[in-house]
């Protein structure tokens, strides 16, 4: 009997599993790396000329290590325990940068460490710091280990915070996150089969990772602790920014603003470059202090689509799943599938606006100023989308299913345009505790199966016809 007892529960296990599989979209199997940097050649940094030290700026010993691994074929460049401070690094092909635990790699608080380098920062193409660590155009390279990457990002929150209380004085809001040059922790940019696994960052100087025109890339196990010694403005988590084929799975984010976060361009800049996020896993991970678990925006204009977010735990973020654009970015949010989620003392569990935060999103030139004298990167954010329906984003087909949220401020805030109606969101087992019911203005074809909100105000969800 006990024999027959352990066989039904195995089946049982199998079956519920091999459901769990049946859920997900047959493309999610495609994504990730494809391959991994061969373990064929050691270089440790020492070796180099690089010094413990936590006070010698490491750059160009750490560097040479990179260069030399990389002619050489490949192979592990190796960061043993100890204190390293750097500048900017550029990861190679072939090249697994391996940071030893006890191995901390102290990002340099002076600006002149980051060279500036052709790239794109919230959603437009311009000149900016080069990340502390870069993988650009290369292929098969990784970033592993168990050491930590310490970005010491406090003094450039406290430049961008002067700074903006400057601009804001002006009526610059829109321009001040672009002048305010803050280095991100990770970059990795117009690359292929990239992993990163394993790190612990914190202390981003502006965006942790950010994954830019790349595509099958795995980021897995990662730790993010930004709120060190403060709590850093747009200290986003991960960002898939225009990529593809793309893996995070295993990760701890503690951040102070969008946790996990989908972007495909900027308003006319974004959609000349036209290109999309898509084929998207996000899998088994937690988020704690953010913005958003899962965030898709604000800047949309290449498009978001084939997304699944699965196994997600949220707990204290402003927002559970946050889907955000505004009426110059265009794009489109498509077959986004967000299950099996778990959210404790969230904001609101699900916030939805086609026009999300317009202090920040639209920009206007105050008086006094002369636009043929700008700098390129404010003519970009100031060039108007023509025609103006271009500007019009569209959500549609959003699959939420297997969620609970308990002890939410709001369940849900959802707002369309009467042009641009929201389209087929699907709840199905969701389930939400919250103080208050919430919105749901301009949508189309939402349907609700198996699912509750409680609010103790007692208010109810309407949802227009």
């Amino acid at each position: 009997m006990k024999k027959h007892l352990k066989i039904f529960t195995l089946a049982l296990f199998i079956i519920t599993a091999a459901n769990a599989k049946a859920d997900e979209p047959a493309w999610a199997k495609t994504v990730g790396a494809k391959k991994f940097p061969a373990k064929t050649r050691e270089f440790v940094v020492t070796d180099f000329g690089a010094v413990a030290d936590g006070k010698t700026l490491n750059t160009k010993s750490i560097q040479l290590a990179i260069d030399k691994c990389a002619g050489a074929g490949g192979g592990i460049v190796h960061v043993k325990a100890g204190k390293y401070l750097t500048g900017s690094l550029f990861i190679k092909s072939n090249v697994n940068f391996m940071l030893d635990e006890g191995a901390e790699l102290m990002g340099s608080q002076n600006i002149t460490d980051y060279p500036d380098i052709d790239t794109r920062v919230a959603g437009i193409e311009m000149k900016w710091t080069a990340a502390l660590l870069n993988i650009s155009s290369q292929s098969n390279a990784a970033i592993t280990g168990k050491g930590l990457v310490n970005a010491q990002g406090k003094p450039f929150w406290d430049m961008y915070w002067n700074l903006r209380k400057e601009y804001e004085a002006k009526g610059l809001r829109w321009i001040v996150d672009y002048d305010a040059k803050r280095p991100r922790t990770l970059l990795v940019t117009n690359s292929t089969d990239v992993t990163i696994k394993g790190i612990t960052l914190q202390q981003a100087g502006f965006w942790t990772v950010q994954l830019l025109y790349s595509n099958q890339v795995t980021v897995d196990g990662i730790t993010i602790r930004n709120n060190v010694d403060g709590h850093g403005p747009s200290t986003d988590g991960v960002d898939v920014d225009s990529s593809t084929r793309i893996l995070i799975q295993n990760c701890d984010i503690d951040c102070n603003d969008d946790n996990f976060c989908l972007k495909s361009g900027r308003d006319w800049d974004g959609l000349r470059v036209n290109k999309p996020t898509e084929y998207v896993v996000i899998r088994d991970c937690l988020a704690r202090a953010g913005a958003g678990l899962l965030t898709l925006g604000s800047e949309t204009s290449g498009g978001i689509r084939h997304v699944l977010a699965t196994n997600l735990k949220g707990n204290g973020t402003s927002n559970g799943l946050n889907l955000k654009s505004a009426t110059t970015r265009g794009g489109t949010l498509e077959d986004i599938h967000f299950q099996n989620i778990t959210m404790n003392g969230v904001g609101t569990a699900f916030q939805i606006t086609l026009n999300w935060n317009p202090a920040y999103s639209y920009s206007k030139l105050p008086d006094g100023y002369t636009e043929s004298t700008l700098p390129p990167h404010w003519k970009k954010l100031l060039a108007k989308v023509e025609p103006a329906s271009k500007g019009i984003p569209h959500f549609k087909d959003v699959y939420i299913s297997n969620v609970n949220a308990t002890g939410a401020k709001k369940a849900i805030n959802a707002i369309g345009l009467p042009e641009s109606q929201l389209q087929n969101f699907q709840f199905t087992n969701v389930n939400i505790q919250a103080k208050t019911a919430g919105d749901v203005k301009f949508s189309q074809g939402w349907k609700w199966t198996n699912s509750t909100i409680t609010a103790t105000d007692g208010t109810k969800l309407t949802i227009p016809e």
